[in-house]
């Protein structure tokens, strides 16, 4: 069957990297299974099918094409491709407004996503650079979170409203908003950059190469300052 179909994603199963699309055809309601691995849309991408990767979500509608398995025992969903989501859309409409939602962390493999409670859509949950990630205890709890970069659909991501940090972090935090000056330990040097340990061996900063820094060795100590800091980044400047 080589026709270009219209279907709506209606379940998926994130850890085998699959979906089911419901579709219509002749007036008869169809379902079909289909991969939405990441795999499988660059095999599509480099035929030019589609314009970029999808992180496939329920009620996704989608076209694509239903062709014979190549074990050849059943019909699957090949060149699955995102059209829309209109449950999608109203979250974001109201992210606009009031950019709160509850609802449950799930783990698939090494990556966390968050489902939402009402439309079961699920959301990447990035784990920030010094950030605890959720424990076994917290898998399947509810939680409260909210969307980032809902400009764009295909980089939205949630973020949760209540997290868990490094006491390392905490310390930085508080270093900055206090504009102190610390010792901060050289741990490595390199022609691009010096490389130094801010917070224990939790926090680590680099300063470019300076004249003035020509003489450090691994182990001494420099006084420096943080200019900028947030869950994933940290920028310092020595205090001459």
């Amino acid at each position: 069957m080589n026709n270009l179909l219209q279907g709506k994603v209606t379940f998926i199963n994130h850890e085998k990297k699959y979906a089911i699309i419901e579709y219509l055809q002749a007036g008869k309601k169809k379902t079909v299974n289909g991969n939405i691995s990441i795999q499988a849309q660059h095999t599509w991408k480099e035929k030019n099918l589609i314009k970029k990767t999808h992180h496939f979500l329920i009620g996704d509608i989608v076209n694509f094409k239903v062709e014979i398995s190549s074990r050849g025992d059943k019909m699957i969903a090949s060149n699955i491709n995102f059209l829309y989501n209109n449950a999608l859309d109203v979250l974001i409409n109201k992210a606009k407004t009031n950019n709160r939602f509850t609802g449950y962390i799930k783990q698939v493999d090494d990556t966390y996503f968050i489902k939402e409670i009402d439309s079961y859509l699920f959301f990447e949950l990035p784990i920030a650079k010094w950030q605890i990630a959720p424990g076994e205890n917290e898998l399947n709890e509810q939680v409260v979170f909210s969307l980032e970069n809902i400009e764009k659909k295909e980089k939205i991501v949630a973020s949760l409203l209540n997290n868990n940090y490094i006491p390392e972090f905490y310390t930085a935090v508080k270093l900055y908003k206090a504009d102190a000056t610390i010792p901060a330990i050289v741990y490595d040097k390199k022609p691009h950059g010096i490389y130094l340990l801010v917070i224990g061996e939790a926090i680590k900063a680099k300063i470019p190469i300076d004249i003035k820094f020509e003489n450090l060795a691994i182990g001494d100590s420099v006084p420096i300052k943080i200019t900028y800091l947030d869950k994933n980044k940290i920028v310092v400047k020595p205090v001459l």
